[in-house]
């Protein structure tokens, strides 16, 4: 980092996933959010957004490379922002599919209120945190076709977490190209205490964040997952 709060500028060898330097692809997550007007919809200088996410950048250098493959669904960490410093609608609507410019929604299924009462469950151990880093991430296509309880009961069993909703927006704002057809996911990482689980699919050729029950399966809606999370150590 130049100084303790700079982030910066993407390079020319940087400004596509598939660098095997962790701490350029961390800038490039920063500028994206940038691009999008993060600080402005979170009410912050752009100073204000780049000291808060930079105690970030020193936890990715450890970070592997080898995971690149954000046109296979897998992406080794992600820069998380809670709805606590952006609201998801808000969020939502800055996603694109990849090569378009339509912005995501949210769709009218999730009555007045409801969207606030999907929360991240407890066995995420979500970090209590404003930002922060989503590691090992999968866009979950083998699970298109199963009972979204039962591939929960899976990604339990292997030691991984879903992904809640903030973080599904993450992974498709920085990497669009994650959300393609047939090849959309489920975000059972957020809960309302129902049988509904978000998700976030295409629709009218952009991302949109739904919902759909946790006992049908759907062939085209996999269930994302990840390793962990990692947040900075408040000084």
């Amino acid at each position: 980092m130049t100084s303790k709060h700079t982030i910066p500028q993407p390079g020319t060898a940087r400004n596509r996933p598939g660098s095997t330097d962790p701490g350029a692809e961390f800038d490039r997550q920063v500028h994206n959010l940038a691009e999008r007007d993060y600080p402005a919809m979170a009410r912050l200088t752009p100073e204000q957004f780049t000291a808060l996410v930079a105690p970030l950048r020193d936890l990715v250098t450890d970070v592997g490379h080898e995971a690149w493959a954000p046109d296979t669904g897998r992406v080794p960490f992600l820069l998380v922002v809670t709805r606590d410093v952006v609201p998801i609608e808000r969020a939502t609507a800055r996603t694109t599919l990849h090569g378009r410019t339509g912005p995501g929604f949210v769709d009218r299924s999730f009555e007045p209120g409801a969207l606030e009462r999907f929360v991240a469950v407890e066995e995420t151990g979500l970090p209590d945190r404003r930002v922060y880093l989503l590691l090992d991430v999968e866009r979950g296509e083998e699970f298109c076709g199963a009972v979204p309880h039962d591939a929960l009961d899976t990604i339990a069993a292997r030691g991984r977490t879903p992904l809640t909703i903030e973080e599904g927006v993450a992974l498709i704002t920085h990497f669009p190209e994650v959300l393609v057809k047939n090849k959309c996911f489920s975000l059972g990482g957020s809960r309302s205490g129902d049988r509904r689980v978000p998700a976030i699919w295409i629709s009218r050729h952009t991302p949109k964040l739904g919902w759909c029950w946790e006992g049908n399966p759907h062939t085209w809606l996999g269930m994302a997952s990840a390793g962990s999370r990692r947040a900075a150590v408040e000084r």
